[in-house]
């Protein structure tokens, strides 16, 4: 014991030495926390809609109002012609074409139909398809409303009919808002790149400095040097989780709903699984240069494939398998369960399972590989 003492002296010692390092694990997730649930948010607002009216009619005006007052869009010009609109869209200036025909109003008080031509620029596929499907509702509910005025005038009464209204409710996330949603999940994977690159630097930057020579024909063993290599990272870490926890709830008005203390045991284990990868990438690499490479190539696998962008279930079957195969994919999930659903110890005790199975794999396979060779 007095030997992994000295080696976590000597490992505290060199962290508070360097003090871009302490930013780096400090400040710089801090910052980002800040920023980046404002900037990675998927609603779709602000859709710009080019409106085209060869009607020109009461009916046409009302519709145009109705869009622009929705909260979605953004009327971004009335072209003449479906050629001017075109032109919108390839100066970027405009996502939608809606064009309004002529005898709009007389063909929906006369024949109670109407085509409407809608034309979508889809190179952002996810902003096309939800801001068309938000368009087509707003044109929907309008027509409704013109339905009811035409069919019900003043004096004639209707027998009553049969009325089904359904009433939602949002458990959870009541508001739907987006940020609730990423804003957990952003923080776990910023835990990830910082613990993941500090930890795969380590034992390398030994080797680059020679430093390891020393070590290696020391009477040190090869588990207390890997040890020694975790645990400062490991309370780093649990720092940095806290940070970011005090940001969630400060800047965004995020309180975890379940208990913390269950959230930090699940933070504990899947830092020692991920500084176990970042350590045993540490021990394949000869250079920095080569473990940044490797841990970029992890990082950008977990990023991709944990479910932080979209549900793991939409992915292909081989994807979700490959999904599993991650400590970061449960990791987030069991934040985001704990953090928006309050979910308990035994509705999670699976994800603790997968999470506890990758920390002894991940870090036996770092002692494993050391090689304690001059």
């Amino acid at each position: 014991m007095k030997t992994l003492r000295y080696i976590l002296q000597k490992e505290f010692r060199q962290i508070f030495r360097d003090r871009t390092i302490l930013a780096i694990m400090f400040v710089m997730p801090t910052v980002q926390l800040m920023i980046f649930p404002l900037a990675a948010n998927f609603e779709v607002k602000n859709v710009r809609v080019a409106y085209i009216d060869h009607d020109h009619s009461s009916y046409s005006h009302q519709l145009r109002n109705r869009i622009a007052a929705s909260g979605y869009f953004k009327m971004s010009g009335n072209p003449g012609s479906f050629r001017e609109g075109l032109e919108l869209v390839e100066r970027g200036s405009a996502d939608l074409l809606l064009e309004i025909p002529a005898g709009f109003e007389r063909n929906l008080v006369r024949d109670r139909r109407q085509q409407l031509n809608l034309s979508v620029d889809a190179i952002n596929g996810t902003k096309a398809s939800i801001g068309a499907a938000y368009l087509s509702s707003v044109i929907s509910d309008f027509v409704k409303e013109l339905d009811l005025k035409v069919k019900s005038p003043e004096g004639i009464q209707f027998s009553p009919q049969v009325k089904v209204e359904i009433i939602s409710s949002f458990w959870y996330n009541p508001h739907t808002r987006y940020k609730y949603y990423m804003v957990p999940a952003i923080l776990v994977i910023l835990l990830t790149m910082i613990g993941g690159f500090i930890s795969a630097l380590n034992i390398v930057r030994e080797k680059e400095m020679g430093s390891i020579e020393q070590i290696n024909v020391s009477p040190v063993k090869k588990w207390q040097f890997i040890l020694g290599k975790l645990i400062p990272f490991w309370i780093v870490g649990i720092i940095v989780f806290t940070i970011g926890l005090l940001v969630m709830y400060l800047f965004y008005g995020i309180l975890p709903e379940g208990n913390l203390l269950v959230l930090y045991l699940f933070a504990a284990v899947y830092l020692v699984a991920l500084l176990g990868l970042g350590l045993l990438i540490s021990t394949l690499a000869d250079t920095q240069l080569q473990a940044m490479f490797i841990a970029f190539f992890f990082m950008m696998l977990f990023i991709l494939m944990s479910g932080f962008f979209t549900s793991t279930d939409s992915m292909p079957h081989w994807a979700q398998r490959l999904s599993e195969s991650t400590p970061v994919t449960h990791f987030i999930r069991v934040v985001r369960l704990i953090v928006l659903k309050g979910s308990g110890l035994a509705e999670v005790s699976t994800e603790l399972g997968y999470l506890a199975l990758f920390a002894v794999v991940l870090n036996s396979l770092a002692i494993w590989n050391y090689r304690k060779t001059t």
